[in-house]
């Protein structure tokens, strides 16, 4: 009876070894973290492929990274292992800071640069209860804010400011995010999956991403069909040059998929500076006007021809069609990376306004008030 008694004691200590959290025998076989299948659509930064139970994650030309469940996985060679699910990380930038935003998982985020034009109560509050710790901006980064920020990996943007020589140092994974250099809207805006599966909310991030894809392209096709395109322009003049969006920019992609012509049409990817006649020789008879801003206090037709005389030539400003938004009243930059259909909702609204609801409420952009 004794050995029998023994014998079952010893099947239920194997069972409870093997069944512990019910993924043993899978954690030997695959990487447990993979919660969900991830294909890129979209996003031209990253690439994610599986081998051997390890996801794989190409990020650009240069960046390689093995994510796996545990610390005793074999990688190819070239590959940085991270351990996923992550607990703790820095954000950078607004941009990465939305994908989390849009994921629920502020807990994650143990760092950012600084709280300006930052209108998330969650994160304020995080902020103030030390929970998220300020490191300062690229270039002059507070090395002991990043040290008690405790992160397991850091979200860079490294072709901007940089300055990351001095947290290279305390060893800490870089993780390149490049969700910046898109082109494409919904480009962007799948970099939601490229943090999802870093944190362990990959199905999360392919449900997310869906609903933003299907809304973009049922609009986008609306908008295709309208028989009238009209024209746009953007940006202001500022030190003495105007700067505008670039002919390729992920922005002029955004006004022509909203059936409008933006009227820089070059292959530049990023800004443009231009002297005051060259925007006026591109866009004098321009049907709109978009400014992005962070004005103090209520915009105004009167404040755009304060700040430079000659803007009152432009058509669109003769017939009060700018269109405006003001980051200091707007989570522009904090949110719309991952709003990409809400942003086209809004253009479309004033370019096709036939083909929204009646009662749309824009949420970012608007016609300016006379």
């Amino acid at each position: 009876m004794k050995k029998v008694f023994y014998l079952m004691a010893i099947a239920i200590l194997f069972c409870t070894s093997a069944c512990k959290n019910g993924k043993t025998t899978k954690t030997d076989e695959t990487n447990d973290s993979i919660t969900a299948e991830v294909t890129v659509k979209y996003a031209t930064g990253f690439a994610v492929r599986e081998a051997d139970g390890v996801r794989l994650v190409d990020v650009g030309e240069n960046d390689h990274f093995a994510l796996v469940s545990n610390d005793d996985a074999d990688v190819p060679e070239g590959y940085t292992k991270v351990k996923v699910p992550i607990d703790r990380t820095i954000c950078m930038t607004m941009l990465q800071l939305s994908n989390f935003t849009i994921l629920n998982a502020h807990d994650k985020v143990t760092g950012i640069t600084g709280t300006k034009n930052l209108f998330d109560k969650d994160i304020l509050q995080r902020v103030e209860d030390g929970k998220i710790v300020k490191i300062g901006m690229e270039g002059n980064f507070d090395t002991e804010m990043v040290v008690a920020a405790n992160p397991d990996v850091i979200f860079i943007s490294p072709f901007k400011r940089g300055g990351y020589e001095p947290i290279k140092e305390t060893g800490i994974t870089l993780v390149p995010h490049l969700g910046y250099k898109e082109l494409d809207p919904l480009g962007q805006a799948e970099w939601i999956k490229f943090v999802g599966m870093f944190i362990g909310k990959e199905k999360e991030a392919n449900e997310i991403f869906a609903g933003i894809e299907q809304r973009y392209n049922e609009l986008k096709a609306k908008a295709a069909k309208v028989e009238k395109r009209p024209t746009v322009f953007s940006g202001e003049m500022h030190s003495g040059s105007w700067h505008a969006v670039g002919g390729k920019n992920y922005l002029a992609q955004i006004f022509r998929d909203a059936g409008a012509d933006y009227v820089v049409n070059d292959e530049e990817t990023a800004g443009e500076d231009f002297e005051f006649e060259k925007m006026y020789s591109l866009a004098a008879k321009a049907d709109y006007w978009r400014i992005l801003n962070s004005y103090q206090g209520d915009f105004s037709y009167e404040a755009l021809k304060s700040s430079e005389q000659r803007n009152e030539l432009f058509d669109a400003y003769k017939n009060h069609r700018v269109i405006y938004c003001n980051m200091k009243q707007t989570p522009y930059y904090e949110i719309s990376p991952v709003q990409p259909d809400v942003l086209l909702k809004d253009f479309v609204a004033i370019f096709h306004p036939e083909l929204v609801e009646k009662d749309y409420q824009p949420v970012y952009y608007h016609l300016l008030k006379e």
